[in-house]
């Protein structure tokens, strides 16, 4: 029962990570005037000051500095973090690039391509087993990302570069053995000295936005600390108690709001064919989400083997 309750806890904390998730492009793009390097670098640093004083606030500072000596005594735990820290560096750069040159929609794409990532990652690194349901929801939402794939007429290289980097951060997540908040702060901390020296270059050659004569920039600038640690917080909750593979196909929330707000309010191409595709990748999650069931599992193949994977 009380695993049962975790993994509620778990799903609840992710849900609520995408959804916020989701709804980020409103935010990012009254900051298109500012180069995405300003963006990321002013982002990183504003959320590892804002995890400091969560910290305080949390009086987390014992555990803060006894912790940062074993991170650095204990490989495991220091190349999980350092990943963890360049892996979402480059997420938030190439979406904040996408949201702020107009590819709302293939960044959509890339977080409805994220899940299959998660869950081949699920499969091959963690050894996690997917059931018979669990394949055929996998097998369909391939058949809708391919659809849409096909129907972009190109490579989509922002889509596959947001699909990977943050499924290898999220499977860093699960390595690590640190709470949610000291993670994230170990996280920020690591590339927070890169992101003061770029601004620090960027305002000595006139082209830093901070500061300057637009203080909504500004005030948005500092504010990108807070919504960007909050998700990741409930994210980081919610990936230390529920499978990769959940988590994987709980992230079609994002995707879904961003898609949404990519072609209503944004005005970006949707086809018929995106559409199909659409309605394949929800009936892949709904699938995927009474798997478990008992009715479900009545209706599986007798001759097919329970679980899959290595």
């Amino acid at each position: 029962m009380e695993k049962q309750t975790e993994q509620s806890i778990g799903i609840w904390y992710a849900a609520l990570s995408y959804l916020m998730w989701g709804f980020l492009p409103l935010y990012w793009k009254p900051l298109q005037t500012v180069e995405s390097g300003d963006v990321l670098a002013h982002r990183i640093l504003w959320s590892f000051i804002f995890m400091i004083l969560v910290i305080l606030f949390m009086k987390k500072t014992s555990s803060f500095f006894s912790n940062l000596q074993s991170l650095f005594l204990q490989k495991k735990n220091f190349f999980a973090v350092l990943a963890s820290s360049l892996l979402i560096s480059a997420n938030w750069l190439m979406y904040i690039w996408a949201v702020n040159n107009n590819h709302v929609v293939e960044a959509s794409l890339g977080y409805y391509i994220n899940p299959l990532v998660s869950v081949l990652l699920g499969i091959i690194v963690l050894k996690e087993k997917l059931n018979y349901w669990q394949i055929v929801s996998f097998g369909v939402a391939l058949i809708g990302v391919g659809l849409l794939t096909f129907q972009y007429g190109k490579f989509p290289w922002i889509a596959v570069s947001l699909a990977l980097s943050f499924g290898l951060y999220g499977l860093t997540k699960k390595m690590g053995s640190y709470d949610s908040i000291l993670g994230l702060t170990y996280e920020t901390m690591f590339v927070a000295p890169l992101a003061l020296i770029y601004i620090v270059f960027a305002q000595q050659k006139g082209t830093e936005a901070f500061a300057g004569q637009n203080s909504t920039v500004t005030l948005l600038l500092m504010g990108a600390g807070v919504v960007t640690a909050i998700p990741l917080l409930c994210f980081a909750q919610g990936a230390k108690r529920i499978s990769l593979s959940m988590i994987g196909f709980l992230q079609y929330i994002a995707p879904t709001i961003m898609l949404i707000l990519g072609v209503f309010l944004y005005h970006e191409d949707f086809s018929n064919t995106r559409l199909f595709s659409f309605l394949l990748i929800w009936m892949a999650l709904v699938i995927f989400s009474i798997s478990k069931t008992r009715w479900m599992a009545r209706l599986q193949p007798k001759n097919k083997h329970k679980t899959y994977g290595t």
